[in-house]
């Protein structure tokens, strides 16, 4: 059974503004009104009288937060799409309860694995600095660490962490693995070995953390941690900035502690410009890119599109439930 048709759709925090050429839109049905909006606003109040007038919104991943105060406070609100097949940012009790149907969209493969192993790469071989030592006129500044016979320690084995894992075989790497729920079945299916995280931490050359930012997932990684980490080990977090305390990261690097970090994620994004991890040194950092692939992106849009119609039809799909 039907339902009432949408009328105005917000696409949110299109940063590269793409949103409207990589989605196929034009099968929404006619007389749906699409807003879409590059910038991210925190401000409450700001953020409320923007998405007042919408009854759908898609948001981009976690880039645009929806606690139960926000969601309370848009009225005409009725559906909202998050690109991704979950989102902890989204308050899907509240959904519920005030009758918003929550729906995610799934992935594209698993391109974060390409961006981690981009980060350690990087950070081996030093490829950042010495293009820029290139561009400057010097002639190889610095010695690399090739990463056959090293040891990669994956912090959460999951279905990235276990890509990772196999891609470090490949480089001829022995693979640690340690989270508070795995198993030796997991490890041996990705051919790990299975080690408590203070071993993982002394014996990694590589630390790289793939783990789900919970309660008990955050500050995995604190000052203690990163003391026991060889001088010349780095660490890698593609996963979600507040698994490692960054201020002892900073610290820690700061002092020289460790040879490095490669970091996607961070505490707060987007990152205000005097962030001081940006004038750490020894650290290769993106801007929250491991998703942000033009096949993730065609995937989030199209099936966005599919759910909206579900949605309209009174069937709808890919529903978050609290």
């Amino acid at each position: 059974m039907s339902v009432a048709p949408l009328k105005r759709f917000a696409i949110l925090d299109d940063y590269q503004g793409v949103a409207l050429s990589l989605g196929p839109w034009d099968k929404l049905p006619k007389g749906v009104e699409i807003t879409v909006f590059r910038d991210t606003i925190t401000d409450h109040a700001a953020l409320v009288e923007r998405l007042k007038p919408f009854d759908a919104i898609l948001a981009m991943r976690e880039r645009t937060p929806f606690p139960r105060a926000l969601i309370e406070a848009l009225p005409n609100l009725r559906l909202i799409i998050t690109t991704g097949g979950r989102n902890r940012s989204i308050d899907a009790a509240a959904c519920a309860e005030r009758g918003v149907v929550f729906c995610g969209t799934g992935t594209s493969g698993d391109p974060t694995a390409d961006l981690t192993w981009g980060l350690i790469l990087s950070l081996a071989r030093d490829i950042p600095r010495q293009q820029e030592a290139l561009r400057a006129g010097r002639w190889q500044t610095h010695i690399g660490l090739g990463l056959e016979g090293k040891t990669l320690g994956v912090i959460g084995l999951g279905k990235l962490g276990g890509r990772v894992a196999k891609i470090g075989q490949a480089f001829g790497m022995k693979v640690l693995a340690w989270s508070t729920n795995l198993t030796e079945e997991r490890a041996a299916e990705i051919g790990a070995t299975r080690v408590d995280k203070a071993t993982l931490l002394r014996e990694a050359d590589v630390v790289t953390l793939h783990l789900i930012l919970s309660d008990r997932s955050r500050n995995t990684i604190t000052a203690p941690d990163l003391a026991l980490m060889k001088p010349s080990a780095f660490i890698v977090n593609t996963s979600r900035g507040p698994l490692i305390e960054q201020a002892a990261l900073i610290a820690a690097l700061q002092a020289g502690r460790i040879a490095g970090a490669g970091l996607d994620v961070f505490d707060i994004e987007p990152m205000p410009t005097d962030h001081p991890i940006l004038t750490t040194p020894n650290t290769v950092l993106t801007p929250h890119l491991g998703y942000v692939t033009e096949q993730n992106y065609r995937t989030y849009y199209e099936v966005a599109v599919a759910a909206t119609n579900a949605f309209l039809a009174g069937a709808p799909i890919g529903v978050i439930k609290p």
